[in-house]
């Protein structure tokens, strides 16, 4: 059998390879209309009419919707939720007091734009080539307003007197003030939608590239005022998401809204300039922060200031939480934090994959490389001397990491990367006239995410036999349909190959709240491992019966239920032809947090030249608890590691001074391609969690972590001979040149 720990490779690939996938552009219903969504252009400002009567008049044009009509209908706005929502994550309270500032959307505007892109009005036609023509037509009237400029929240929060203390004696401190820039998703598939309305039920259906099942239809049945039963959605094959498809888009509603007024399905294709112009945005943080050191290089003191930019709506604080409460990562410190999120005239920013955490692993890593060069300590030593020793612990936030061990990964991670010999590859570098560089990073992970998963487990007798997994966690392309058909193989001893994996329809899932902060396979394996006994326990009694046994005499193995002591026997899939589908289902409600955490090395080559990056070795180490599917944890560590030096070395989300995005398309936004990288050396340390009953901790978010710090922090020693003492993200080669240069002047 092939159960937890096994590297299989992946059982979905031969289906999606060969183009059998079923993505959010595939969906097609007979007699179908297509929207075109009228968007802002500018940043801020007031609606002062809108003329759809030259696009109504258009061959084909059905309807042109406004937020006049929204209004009329009773539409509700998006009803966001941006609190973290699990318990482990610390509370941001205003330090005056007030309320947070809590602003929602409604799916077209109402009376002012916040934006570039915005949707003002929704367009339905017979054809897209008619709907977008007639969404031209449309006039629209503003008012330009001034930028916006307001605090949804100020907090202060930790050891505020153990850091002020640790300042006041401290021997060494060093600054760092740096942008992380915004970027976004860009997931494979751009989002495209498909509503349609039963008249005789009244009942909606939503077809679309989701990131969960459940919270939409909730959602989609607030803002359109009716019960929840009343929704339906289903999802597919999820072309990409990384967080930014688990919030709710307006297109979601306004495709129903549409279907329902014209009386015929309206599927709205979104391209990939409206996806750079409205996808939620991920990072975009300014953060100022000291490292305070005693003589000997200890760490006596952090402080921080964070400004997280929120856009235009109130999406999520969830990254300025889990960016806070883990701004000393793995060291020990007395630290404080000031946490701000203020809007803006852009589009909302949402937790991107592992949310907050990159951004205060970069900060932190970078200030001890700049302790260490400024005030003449070894960079290993200076992390070593700081490290946390024991867990479970507490950091100056509160937030108690469960299980670890970090000295252990940190020495691990020096051997296979070969710390020892990067002087000779150094010295080859500088012999083709190129600067090498070393850097490495560590971090720590925080996973809680929505707390409540349901699976129901059934054991069917058709087709020669098949286990049926029905469970809330849609998989947007992290393997669930491999990795959960592995926990029912460990339990149940079936091959992975009969496990039915059903995620993606609402009318089947009933709880759930998908794939995000590493609750996936944590959650899942809890409920899908109680179902399983469960079934175990009722298949016992029903062979008892069917083998004329006592009930105590049977016992189960490789998927087949024995008279103990002889060869008298009868499988499962066989007990279920015979008896009759043998189901179970179990609900879990998890308030701890996860922690995963390790080590990553980077090493790059700079070309004076030009200014260009090049990495050449990549080494990490992350602590998973126990691998279930080690070939796709390796998987998700090579993607995050791409990610990050994507953010690392050239992706950027640049507004000119009124709002307008400069980087709407890849011919402007830059993406890292395979023959950027090397092959990466990755490694998994397996310490079980003791937050979870099965030592599980999530693996998808470790790449990502610590690789902008890793790569920063490499490329500025390649030039530290120079004097170059910090580089900000993305370090492009038009910054790294210039760094080169005012190094040179000097």
């Amino acid at each position: 059998m092939s159960g937890i720990g096994i590297a299989l490779p992946r059982l979905e690939d031969s289906r999606l390879l060969t183009g059998q996938g079923c993505y959010s552009d595939d969906f097609r219903l007979l007699g179908q209309a297509y929207g075109c969504v009228v968007r802002s252009p500018l940043a801020h400002a007031r609606i002062v009419g809108i003329d759809a009567a030259p696009a109504k008049a258009m061959p084909g044009v059905l309807a042109v919707l406004t937020g006049a009509d929204l209004l009329a209908d009773g539409l509700q706005p998006i009803p966001l939720a941006p609190m973290a929502s699990s318990p482990p994550d610390i509370k941001l309270a205003n330090v005056d007091g007030t309320p947070l500032r809590i602003v929602r959307p409604h799916v077209l505007a109402v009376e002012t734009v916040r934006f570039v892109g915005e949707p003002v009005a929704f367009v339905v036609a017979q054809s897209l080539g008619a709907a977008r023509d007639a969404a031209e037509a449309v006039q629209v009237a503003y008012d330009e307003l001034p930028p916006l400029d307001e605090t949804a929240v100020d907090a202060l929060v930790g050891d505020i007197k153990g850091a002020e203390a640790g300042f006041a004696r401290a021997r060494h401190t060093v600054k760092l003030d740096t942008m992380i820039p915004r970027v976004t998703g860009v997931p494979m598939e751009p989002r495209t939608a498909l509503g349609d309305y039963d008249v005789e039920t009244g009942r909606y259906t939503l077809r679309a590239g989701v990131g969960a099942i459940v919270r939409p239809k909730r959602e989609l049945a607030i803002i359109l005022g009716i019960d929840p039963e009343k929704v339906r959605v289903i999802a597919r094959d999820i072309g990409g998401n990384f967080g930014t498809r688990n919030y709710f888009f307006p297109e979601f509603a306004l495709v129903c809204w549409a279907a329902r007024r014209v009386g015929r399905p309206v599927k709205w294709i979104g391209d990939r300039h409206e996806a750079f112009l409205s996808d939620y945005a991920g990072r975009d943080f300014h953060i100022v922060s000291e490292l305070a050191l005693d003589a000997d290089g200890g760490f006596v003191g952090l402080r921080a200031a964070s400004v997280s930019n929120l856009g235009a709506y109130t999406a999520s604080f969830v990254p300025l939480t889990k960016g806070t409460q883990l701004m000393t990562s793995l060291y020990r410190m007395p630290a404080v934090a000031q946490a701000r999120g203020r809007l803006s005239n852009t589009p909302s920013t949402a937790p991107y994959r592992s949310a907050g955490r990159p951004e205060v692993m970069f900060v932190i890593e970078r200030l001890i490389d700049l302790a260490a060069r400024t005030h003449g300590f070894d960079r290993i030593a200076l992390r070593r001397r700081n490290l946390v020793t024991a867990a479970p612990y507490t950091n100056p936030f509160g937030i108690t990491y469960d299980t670890g061990d970090y000295l252990g990964t940190f020495d691990a991670v020096l051997e296979l990367a070969d710390w020892q010999g990067f002087s000779a590859r150094k010295a080859d570098s500088t012999a083709r006239g190129l600067s090498r560089g070393i850097g490495l990073g560590g971090y720590v992970e925080s996973q809680s995410g929505a707390p409540v998963e349901r699976a129901e487990v059934a054991v069917l007798g058709e087709s020669g036999g098949m286990v049926e997994i029905v469970i809330g966690t849609l998989s947007t392309g992290q393997g669930h349909a491999t990795s959960f058909a592995q926990l029912a193989s460990e339990w149940l001893g079936v091959v992975p190959e009969r496990v039915r994996l059903v995620t993606d329809d609402s009318d089947r899932v009933s709880v759930g709240s998908g794939s995000h902060s590493g609750r996936s396979l944590r959650l899942a394996a809890t409920t899908i491992r109680q179902a399983s006994l469960g079934i175990v326990a009722k298949g016992r009694k029903l062979a008892a019966e069917a083998l004329e046994a006592a009930e105590t005499d049977i016992m189960f193995q490789a998927g087949r239920f024995a008279i103990e002591g002889t060869d008298r026997g009868i499988g499962l899939f066989e007990l279920a032809a015979e008896r009759g589908p043998i189901a179970d289902q179990a609900e879990v409600d998890s308030r701890v947090g996860s922690y995963p955490y390790g080590w990553h090395v980077c090493e790059v080559e700079v070309d004076h030249e030009t200014g260009a990056v090049q990495i050449v070795r990549y080494t990490a180490i992350d602590d998973v608890g126990r691998a279930v599917n080690p070939l796709i944890l390796h998987g998700q560590t090579h993607g995050g590691i791409a990610q990050g030096a994507g953010q690392a070395l050239m992706e950027r989300c640049v507004y000119d001074p009124q709002g307008e995005l400069l980087s709407a398309s890849f011919m402007d936004y830059a993406m890292p391609r395979a023959d950027d990288f090397p092959m990466f050396r990755t490694a998994l340390s397996e310490v079980p969690s003791s937050n979870h009953p099965l030592g599980f901790r999530g693996g998808g978010e470790g790449g990502i972590t610590p690789a902008l710090g890793v790569i920063v922090n490499a490329v500025v020693d390649a030039l530290a001979d120079l004097g170059v003492t910090h580089i900000d993200m993305p370090a492009t080669p038009e910054r790294v040149w210039q760094a080169i240069q005012a190094a040179q002047r000097r």
